[in-house]
Formats: structure tokens, C-alpha cells, sequence
């Protein structure tokens, strides 16, 4: 299979503009990559993120980008073709909720700040109600989880890619701070323990 991310993203005037600096000359030819179905390593990945950015793109032309967050992996793998995820109730704007009612046509964004690594993936997005299909509705819902879902967004897969890590800050979660001091806090605590021994024998002597 070519590289179908690129068939889809790049665009004549895409084109137009990778040829005004010369980097039109870096894709052309054959770029076999596989990006129609995800491996083991995107499925991984995808099962991690506690966030991700969803693109879309309005009647009049307009694109809206829109944080979607919640607990470690709630963006839930169907198969290796099928994404789905329970939308929670946010401002009720509805921007991207009536954007695929026009134009079924996403494109996610999933960031890994820590290891600098970044997913985008083209798909296609279905709106089902909560009630339209019980075992989809078991998967993406996730226990103790306080939020309300309105709705289930089921997403296919067109094409993804992986982006290179340059200009990705690392940033970290409280949860990954909190595991990466642990081992300090330990050490620290083992310290102040012999040390607490040790002026406790100091004292003894000094009194003797």
C-alpha cells in the first residue's frame, strides 16, 4: 500500500506550497508506509494517552480543534480499524458534535509529552446515542469516572502517521512526578532514619 496519509493531507496546493521551499522533492516517489490498519504500537500508544486534540471542520469552512480528556485510556480500541470514546458533557457549545453532522471527516492529535512522541490519525466520525449499541456503551464507559456522557463518538480509521519529536516540550503529570520522586522520598526517608539513629547513639555516648 503507498503512503495513503500523504494521499490524503497533501493537495495540490499543498503540493504548491512544498515546492516554493523545495521540500516537494522529499515526497515524491514510492513512501511505503502502512497507516490503514494500527499495529501493536499505536494500539499501546492510544491505550496510554489520558488526552487528545480532535480537528473538524464546520459548513461555512471553518476548522475547530477541541481537547478531549479523561482517564488513562478512555479512548477506547474497538479493533485495529475503530476508536471509540463516551463524550462527556463540557460548556454544551456543541461545535464538534454539529460539525460531523455535516462533515464526517476528523483528524486527532495524540501527544506523549514525556517521551516526546506524536500520533495523528485521519478518521471518520459517528455519533450514536447511549442506548444504540449496549456493548460499545460497556466499553467506553469508564467506572468512577464522575462526568456525564451524552453521547458515544465511534471514529474509523482513513489513515495515521507519526510526527518526528522536534519542538515538543516535556511535560509531566502529577502522577508521573509523584512515581518519579518516590524512589528519592524512599532514600530520603531511609537517610533521615539513620541519621536519627545515629544522634540517638552520639547522645548515649555523651552521656556515658
Amino acid at each position: 500500500m503507498p503512503y495513503h496519509f500523504l494521499e490524503v493531507a497533501i493537495t495540490p496546493n499543498v503540493r504548491l506550497a512544498q515546492a516554493e521551499i523545495g521540500a516537494d522533492q522529499i515526497w515524491l516517489g514510492d513512501h511505503h508506509r502502512e497507516s490503514d490498519s494500527f499495529t501493536d504500537s499505536e494500539l499501546a500508544f492510544i491505550s496510554a494517552r489520558d488526552s487528545f486534540y480532535i480537528a473538524s471542520v464546520s459548513e461555512t469552512g471553518w476548522p475547530y480543534v477541541q481537547h478531549r480528556g479523561g482517564p488513562k485510556g478512555f479512548l477506547k480500541i474497538v479493533d485495529k480499524k475503530t476508536l471509540a470514546f463516551a463524550d462527556y458533557r463540557g460548556n454544551r457549545q456543541y461545535i464538534s458534535t454539529g460539525n460531523f453532522a455535516a462533515n464526517d471527516r476528523a483528524c486527532l492529535f495524540l501527544v506523549d509529552y514525556p517521551r516526546r512522541a506524536r500520533l495523528k490519525i485521519y478518521m471518520h466520525v459517528e455519533k450514536l446515542t447511549l442506548d444504540a449499541d449496549p456493548a460499545l456503551t460497556d466499553l467506553v464507559f469508564d467506572a468512577g469516572y464522575r462526568a456525564k456522557a451524552e453521547r458515544i463518538f465511534r471514529l474509523r480509521l482513513e489513515a495515521f502517521d507519526w510526527n518526528c519529536p522536534q519542538h515538543i516540550t516535556p511535560r509531566y503529570t502529577d502522577h508521573e512526578v509523584e512515581k518519579a520522586v518516590a524512589p528519592l522520598r524512599e532514600r530520603l526517608a531511609e537517610l533521615e532514619s539513620e541519621n536519627a539513629e545515629l544522634r540517638t547513639r552520639l547522645e548515649a555516648l555523651g552521656g556515658k
